[in-house]
């Protein structure tokens, strides 16, 4: 079957006590679960244990990414697959499956050195219903008729395309949805290629920017379009910065905007993402990122003092 679903991100980052209530009760709505020895901040947003494992290792950036498949048969199909292509690949320990709280997992880097893994046993608590940390509506990590969806997207930086599109298309057996040239719109970004494994548009992007860290931005999306409309506001009121205003993209139909997380990349919270059938689905390519919105903020211009006399 190969993989499923993008089934969880591991974050390290610098100041743990920010995410934790970034994530939870201040914006994104999460639910706390608990931590690992490590220090390791579960947190939750569906039946399964956690999504998003936050470690304060100090990075900044992603230092894992979770694949789902359905099972060992699955992940060893994968595995020789990859290592017969030259790729190393590491079986994952018993610590670090207690730590992902997964059955088993294997461990590889894609072209750019991005840290992936592909697991299969994740822990479910539908005996523990998610309960959300502030009032939304909850997160769409599956279609209405139970098919995964994984917990949303990312979009990883890469050094060569020529290299990364048939590393996860070939290898991975991901499927190309579509390309958009970001080039008009922001320039030195090139043509971002998005990839799907489920209904879900895409559940990872890759542009070439020679950037020192791999995580450009991750996306969840809601239930309910006014967690949107009230989430934009408040994040303005509490002084998170916006990087993109509410918008609606041209290739997902996503409605959405952008902020930044207090390790520096964006964060998009989303609703209404368009689904993919792979019996009509058609390759498309877009020259803009949005139909409307999706703007770089307007910052109000600094006040000078009034020099008195």
């Amino acid at each position: 079957m190969g993989i499923v679903a993008l089934g969880y991100l591991g974050l390290g980052v610098k100041d743990l006590d920010r995410w934790r209530k970034f994530a939870t009760t201040d914006v994104l709505g999460f639910e706390e679960m608990g931590t690992a020895p490590d220090g390791t901040l579960y947190l939750r947003m569906d039946e399964y244990h956690h999504r998003f494992a936050v470690r304060p290792s100090g990075e900044d950036d992603v230092i894992y990414v979770g694949w789902e498949v359905a099972n060992a048969q699955d992940i060893d199909v994968m595995a020789n697959r990859l290592r017969t292509a030259g790729v190393n690949v590491t079986e994952g320990t018993p610590e670090e499956c207690a730590n992902r709280k997964v059955v088993r997992l294997i461990k590889f880097q894609d072209p750019a050195g991005s840290p992936l893994e592909i697991f299969h046993g994740a822990l479910q608590l539908w005996e523990q219903p998610f309960k959300p940390s502030r009032s939304i509506s909850g997160f769409k990590t599956k279609t209405a008729d139970g098919q995964p969806m994984g917990l949303g997207h990312m979009i990883l930086f890469q050094k060569d395309l020529k290299a990364a599109i048939p590393f996860y298309r070939d290898l991975l057996g991901l499927k190309i949805s579509d390309y958009i040239d970001l080039d008009g719109p922001m320039p030195g970004l090139g043509v971002a290629t998005f990839f799907h494994v489920n209904p879900r548009h895409h559940s990872i992007a890759l542009i070439q920017v020679p950037a020192p860290k791999h995580l450009q931005h991750f996306m969840v999306e809601l239930n309910n379009l006014d967690d949107i409309g009230q989430t934009y506001y408040k994040v303005q009121e509490i002084g998170v910065p916006l990087s993109l205003t509410l918008g609606r993209h041209t290739n997902d139909h996503m409605l959405s905007f952008y902020m930044q997380s207090p390790s520096g990349f964006d964060i998009e919270y989303g609703w209404g993402g368009r689904l993919i059938d792979d019996s009509k689905w058609v390759v498309q390519q877009h020259v803009a990122a949005a139909t409307w919105g999706h703007q770089v903020p307007k910052r109000a211009p600094v006040q000078q003092p009034v020099q008195a006399g």
